[in-house]
């Protein structure tokens, strides 16, 4: 068992900035994660096509995402693989954010599609295990979509690092180490594309344009007019399917 993260994995974190559910999977693809089974899902209509491997929102499970949007990434010529996380929808364990950023590890071998054919695509939350997998192997791409640009900011609007038992400075530092999407996205050399709603008031669209402006390798930003956070897929569906058609379209190979 990997050890645990006394910041990053502490019960408050885990209380406070996570809101998983369960939810039954007809068909899961289990990934074992240490302590930990993942229960995902898997559509892979085109051998040798690139790989999404998709990490959801916070109060989101796999299984919101099996209608229509599988259909729609397969009309792209790709294949979609939906990570779960520890504690959410059919996964044991709980939702501790060190190990979930270990677990992407796991999620990226259970995809059996090689990096170059892979592209992580976040979320909201997901945009850390996204950006993550990102800065560990050479993917083909990355698509960060709401997704968050400092979640150490995030993580102080719900605690206060002396509720953890350590200094300011100390939260800083343990952010900085595991956290830094700034450092991460330095180290992402392929194109990455960027979609935020212009009206999402729980994560400010300036999230979108540090990660945009913070890539190594060419970034598209699409900031969409309609909707809001947890609406900008259904109020921009012809928008936003268009622009990550036209971004998987030009991957190389």
């Amino acid at each position: 068992m990997a050890r645990l993260d006394p910041v990053l994995d502490h019960p408050l974190v885990s209380a406070r900035y996570f809101f998983p559910r369960s939810c039954h999977l007809a068909d899961p693809v289990l990934v074992e994660a240490g302590d930990a089974t993942l229960a995902c899902a898997a559509f892979r209509p085109h051998p040798g096509g690139p790989t999404l491997l998709h990490f959801h929102g916070n109060g989101e499970v796999v299984a919101d995402w099996l209608e229509g949007f599988p259909g729609l990434v397969a009309s792209m010529g790709a294949n979609l693989f939906l990570a779960e996380y520890r504690g959410y929808g059919m996964s044991t364990g709980a939702p501790q954010l060190g190990r979930m950023l270990e677990d992407v590890a796991r999620l990226v071998e259970a995809c059996g599609a090689p990096p170059e054919r892979l592209v992580p695509f976040g979320r909201s939350v997901g945009s850390i295990f996204a950006i993550e997998a990102a800065a560990r192997w050479p993917v083909a791409g990355l698509v960060l979509e709401s997704g968050v640009a400092d979640p150490r900011e995030r993580l102080r609007l719900r605690l206060d690092p002396r509720e953890l038992g350590v200094s300011e400075e100390d939260f800083a530092a343990s952010c900085a180490r595991r956290l830094d999407h700034r450092a991460k996205l330095a180290r992402h050399r392929g194109p990455t594309l960027v979609l935020h709603a212009e009206d999402d008031d729980l994560v400010p669209p300036d999230n979108a344009r540090r990660l945009a402006s913070w890539t190594a390798g060419p970034a598209e930003l699409r900031l969409l007019p309609r909707g809001g956070h947890n609406a900008i897929l259904s109020e921009n569906l012809e928008a936003y399917a268009g622009a990550l058609a036209d971004f998987l379209a030009r991957l190389p190979g």
